[in-house]
């Protein structure tokens, strides 16, 4: 992800269906700090969100990755996935979020994986259960409700 996704990103995280479990859509300022945040995960931490494209076309899907996340004061890695709207419902967050989970243990050699979840995003909890992931706990992430699914890697 680069400030040349800009126009992409903004889409995706200004889409108020997209961001339907989020405090409310992103603008496109808020848009490059998100990208900007997951530069610094990749020089800090080698790992944040990437972008989703596909293979057939290049077109721009989402962003799925790894960032690491503050749950009640312990510092944990999240698998995190967006989509677009019109393109949910394909598989693709389940694939990338394979793809990241794998990428987390064999090559970081991460021991343990989580997904923050909205209580009400049915969706993202079965992608996390798709990937191995099982509902941990009930927490409160950034003063909301979350569910936190989790596995062992």
């Amino acid at each position: 992800m680069t400030p040349d996704d800009l126009d992409d990103m903004a889409a995706l995280l200004g889409d108020s269906e997209v961001m339907r479990y989020y405090p409310r859509p992103m603008s496109r300022d808020e848009a490059l700090r998100w990208i900007e945040w997951n530069q610094r995960g990749y020089r800090e931490h080698g790992h944040g969100l990437w972008l989703i494209t596909l293979r057939s076309s290049g077109e721009f899907v989402g962003n799925c990755g790894l960032t690491l996340q503050n749950i009640e004061g312990v510092i944990r890695t999240e698998v995190g996935y967006l989509v677009r709207a019109e393109l949910q419902g394909n598989g693709y967050a389940t694939e990338a979020a394979i793809a990241c989970r794998d990428y987390a243990r064999d090559v970081l050699k991460l021991d343990r994986l989580i997904a923050i979840i909205n209580p009400d995003n049915v969706p993202s909890q079965r992608v996390a259960e798709k990937i191995g992931l099982t509902l941990e706990c009930e927490a409160v992430y950034q003063d909301r409700p979350a569910r936190i699914y989790a596995s062992t890697l």
